[in-house]
């Protein structure tokens, strides 16, 4: 059994617009030292492979056809063994 901790983030090149509005409100509450914020998704998948290759397949094809949309987000996740 394996746990897939995986984060989902806007690219780089993509406007945040959620982002910039928590920004906005972290400068009204005086928080004047963020310069940026970039809002993003986590997801927390426990899979039952063989081993962690196959684990590590598997997380590819989730994120690859459901959970993240390759046009404007990317995602980088860690394996662990539970």
């Amino acid at each position: 059994m394996f746990r897939a901790k995986i984060d989902i983030t806007l690219k780089k090149s993509i406007l945040d617009p959620q982002g910039k509005a928590v920004l906005s409100e972290l400068h009204c509450m005086k928080f004047n030292d963020v310069s940026d914020v970039r809002v993003g998704k986590f997801c927390e998948l426990e899979i039952d492979a063989a081993s962690k290759d196959a684990a590590d397949e598997q997380v590819h094809a989730i994120c690859d056809k459901l959970l993240v949309n390759p046009v404007i987000e990317e995602y980088s996740y860690t394996l662990e063994k539970i």
